[in-house]
């Protein structure tokens, strides 16, 4: 297939508001596909090559960019050959090799192409077939049930893989995926509910555990064979042996476990989330950094004890099972209720043990891996601080043309902002549009695709937790930053300090 084939449908897919009509249009395309190509277009539409991050940003497309090509002359296949060159460059010459091959890549490119290749490279891709919508179209495009092909995606681990055999073996490809010790199954995700009375009032009487702030991992065991791999699915067993023991001691020959993995301060409260992953950041010194930082596994849900496959049970039978194969010590704490007394109770533990809240989970819920659902609802108290609008870099896909990733900045005491950080998330149409006339009104200057403003806009980011961070000036950054809105009550000199941010560390 031709590259500006699939560029095309992206393009339009990011201007079509119905979700039917977004799987309609993807699954044509997906049929028309050879299967040698399949793995390849799903890892463009939602965002992710095959070859994961590619080491290009903004500066190198400023810096390759040539004129557009008359017509397109690529396939699907030649540019993933050529991300794939990309990738493997390294060593030294290597900035300069990859930006051989990005403006040879470019320069055969047409303008739309052109834009998709930014989007791609720099993880831009947004118009709205991530994996749940693509999902969906594989299951039409295969003449599947969707359900059936969630399944095996879950199983399979990747989209793309899972596609591809879909794809050309329709419903014999179904059999293929099922349970297997040491292949890791996509994690179950969690929707939101405000509070607590929410999240009863949603689920009813339903199960609450400790949301803990750490790594997410799925542990398989075999005998003594005990593998650890992360929430992406990438092997972490030699940087957790904590983890790796405490799960050879059970009893049960074969598990799948899932839970997070954390560390603790010598009163039992956790570290924050960038320290638990300094554990998982080194290959080398992996025993100093266990008597320096150890860390503690705890887990919620069990998938699969000795050949029993446990995914489709509710989730009340697998936590029972779960309850009699560990020791209480690696279990989540948890309560089953539908008081709610007994809920904020349990929820104000929690946060005194400083935790980021609760987690309410459906105990009818079967485990749907890689699906943000209704049957667990994640309940965090957010923080906010007042910040500054210094810059706005251009969307892409269905942001084009308006300002939308914004440099945010505390008030320094002494004079000027600090920069912590940027974020584009939280924001609807309608704050887009009035942001980017806004913010162009007070532009200064401009830098490739960032327009520099004015300091005078004051927002309200909502946020998880302030983080050291070497990237910003001052030194800090917020972790999961989203907008909840602008304060035009407010001026620039009544933003919170770079002192009142560190603070909250």
């Amino acid at each position: 297939m031709r590259f500006d084939d699939l560029a095309g449908v992206s393009g339009r897919v990011a201007e079509t508001s119905g979700r039917l009509d977004k799987v309609a249009q993807l699954a044509d395309l997906l049929v028309r596909l050879d299967p040698s190509e399949i793995e390849i277009a799903v890892g463009f539409l939602i965002g992710w090559p095959r070859q994961g991050r590619l080491g290009v940003g903004w500066a190198a497309f400023r810096d390759a960019r040539p004129q557009p090509a008359a017509a397109s002359s690529l396939t699907l296949s030649a540019v993933d050959e050529t991300l794939q060159r990309i990738k493997e460059s390294k060593g030294k010459g290597s900035a300069g090799a990859r930006l051989g091959l990005l403006r040879g890549l470019l320069e055969r490119s047409s303008e739309p192409e052109q834009r998709f290749l930014q989007a791609l490279s720099t993880g831009e891709v947004r118009q709205g077939a991530l994996e749940g919508v693509l999902t969906e179209a594989v299951a039409r495009a295969a003449g599947l049930p969707a359900d059936s092909v969630r399944r095996a995606v879950m199983l399979a681990g990747d989209l793309g893989r899972a596609a591809a055999v879909l794809l050309v073996e329709k419903e014999a490809g179904l059999a293929r995926y099922r349970v297997e010790l040491f292949r890791p199954v996509q994690p179950m995700l969690a929707d939101s509910a405000p509070d607590v009375a929410a999240a009863l009032a949603q689920l009813g009487r339903a199960a609450l555990e400790y949301k803990l702030d750490g790594a997410r991992v799925q542990v398989h065991k075999a005998g003594d064979d005990v593998a650890v791999y992360s929430r992406s699915s990438n092997l972490v067993t030699a940087a957790v042996p904590e983890v790796v023991e405490a799960v050879r001691l059970l009893t049960s020959r074969e598990l799948i476990l899932d839970g997070e993995v954390i560390a603790l301060n010598p009163d039992g409260r956790p570290h924050p989330f960038q320290v638990t992953m300094r554990r998982f950041g080194r290959r080398l010194e992996v025993e100093r950094l266990r008597e320096e930082l150890p860390v503690t596994p705890f887990f919620f849900d069990l998938l699969l004890e000795d050949g029993e496959e446990l995914l489709d049970r509710p989730y009340s039978a697998r936590s029972e099972r779960l309850a009699a194969a560990l020791p209480a010590s690696l279990v989540v704490p948890r309560i089953v209720t539908e008081s709610l007394d007994a809920a904020l109770r349990f929820e104000a533990d929690a946060l005194g043990r400083g935790h980021e809240g609760v987690m309410a989970k459906s105990l009818d819920a079967p485990y749907a891996a890689g699906r943000r659902g209704s049957a667990w609802l994640k309940v965090k108290t957010a923080r906010t601080l007042d910040l500054v609008v210094l810059a706005a870099e251009w969307g892409s896909g269905r942001r084009q043309g308006w300002l939308s990733n914004l440099h945010l900045g505390a008030r320094d005491p002494t004079g000027g902002f600090v920069m912590l950080g940027k974020t584009f998330k939280g924001m609807t149409d309608e704050i887009l549009a009035w942001q980017t006339r806004e913010l162009l009104a007070r532009e200064v200057r401009r830098e490739g695709h960032i327009v520099h403003v004015r300091p005078e806009l004051v927002v309200e980011v909502a946020f998880n937790e302030v983080q050291d961070s070497s990237q910003y000036p001052g030194g800090v950054t917020l972790r999961f930053a989203r907008i909840k809105g602008y304060r035009p009550d407010k001026r620039a000199d009544d933003a919170d300090t770079i002192e009142a941010v560190r603070a909250l560390r």
